[in-house]
């Protein structure tokens, strides 16, 4: 079993269950260090929130810099009783490893570093930077963690030319896809407003249930868009909606909705706002509307890391990857904007969130394969 295998179930053993680290990064930094990396600690602390580890990793110290981005948190494994294994116990069954965060994504963490410092030793004197910018909190609020970090490198005047995010991008094996950019996360929350009274008397009340029902009607019967040669079709969906006063014979006074769109390059966020808006506006309803964006869609269209990653997958796995943008949201959209080629490259995600979470154990050395050849195509 290869040494690579052997640190990422190092990193599983960690509970690291978002925004805590437990100190998966402080064994990624021992051997980034020992390979004669610059360490940078970005913690940053956000208010009623637990303190994000964050770090920036140098090796070379010019132009350009290539850098290889991830997380070290995971998703709460859920109930118990829903594993067939200890979460935490990275058990390889079947040519699978098995655990929380084996595919989301602590085998492409050592992959990146253990690739790293094979580069690094055999080329001291490489051009440019390689670089690492990892977080603890992609999983959570996203506020204090990769956000934060590029906002206090862009201060100082240091831009990312390159990343590889090792987020699980492939469908059924290693390199069948790659993402080269992602759909933008706007939500709504929203409050229709109406006149609580007696079941028996409607017209003396004003049920914002029967008035909302037309409006979300019309919302998911309109055809956004088409999406475009990068997007799919943008999408609408409620993930919330509560109302009610607890007795049967009350019709309520307000009702609570919460709903997400995952929009193209096609939409801005302003322009899916005022659809909205000019849709509740037209059914006259009542009604208070916070919005929260996630992130704008980002794309990669080409150049020199897509083509890199490309061929660094056909030579290590014979496949030529599929471009793709499907999928949530990813680190990538705070680090894109700066004007980085982002690409995504990692396992199957299949089974990231799930119960019994897992990767073919194989594929944290054919990563490793594929991230050093990245280095050595970009850097060398």
């Amino acid at each position: 079993m290869s040494d690579t295998i052997e640190f990422a179930r190092e990193l599983i053993r960690r509970a690291s269950v978002t925004p805590a680290d437990e100190g998966c990064q402080e064994l990624m930094i021992e051997r980034l260090r020992n390979a004669g990396f610059d360490i940078e600690d970005m913690a940053f602390t956000e208010e009623d929130y637990d303190p994000v580890c964050n770090f920036w990793a140098r090796h070379g110290s010019e132009g350009p810099i290539l850098c290889f981005a991830g997380h070290t948190d995971v998703v709460p494994p859920g109930p118990a009783e829903t594993w067939e294994r200890d979460p935490y116990d990275p058990i390889i069954e079947d040519g699978m490893l098995y655990g929380r965060g084996s595919a989301d994504m602590k085998g492409a963490l050592a992959a990146m570093v253990n690739a790293a410092v094979s580069y690094v030793t055999e080329n001291p004197n490489h051009k440019g930077t390689l670089a690492f910018l990892i977080t603890s909190d992609e999983e959570g609020r996203a506020r204090a963690g990769t956000k934060m970090c590029i906002e206090k490198l862009s201060a100082r005047g240091e831009k990312i030319d390159w990343c590889v995010i090792g987020e699980p991008s492939s469908t059924t094996v290693l390199g069948d896809a790659i993402k080269v950019g992602r759909r933008g996360s706007l939500s709504g929350m929203l409050t229709v407003h109406g006149v609580q009274g007696h079941v028996a008397y409607p017209h003396l009340a004003n049920n914002p249930i029967e008035e909302f029902a037309p409006v979300l009607n019309e919302i998911y019967a309109t055809e956004l868009d088409n999406g475009n040669e990068f997007f799919p079709p943008t999408s609408f969906q409620v993930v919330q909606l509560e109302s009610g006063t607890g007795a049967p014979n009350v019709t309520p006074g307000s009702l609570y909705t919460r709903f997400n769109f995952r929009y193209s390059t096609v939409w801005t966020h302003q322009q899916l706002q005022d659809h909205i808006q000019a849709i509740l506006d037209k059914h006259q309803l009542k009604y208070s509307l916070e919005w929260h964006l996630s992130g704008e869609p980002f794309i990669t269209e080409g150049g020199e890391l897509v083509e890199a990653v490309c061929a660094a997958v056909k030579a290590n796995t014979g496949i030529d990857p599929e471009l793709s943008t499907s999928g949530g949201t990813s680190d990538g959209r705070f680090i894109a904007p700066t004007g980085t080629q982002v690409v995504e490259l990692g396992v199957s995600n299949a089974t990231i969130h799930k119960p019994n979470e897992c990767m073919r154990v194989d594929e944290i050395d054919g990563m490793e394969r594929c991230f050093l050849n990245i280095m050595q195509r970009m850097l060398t």
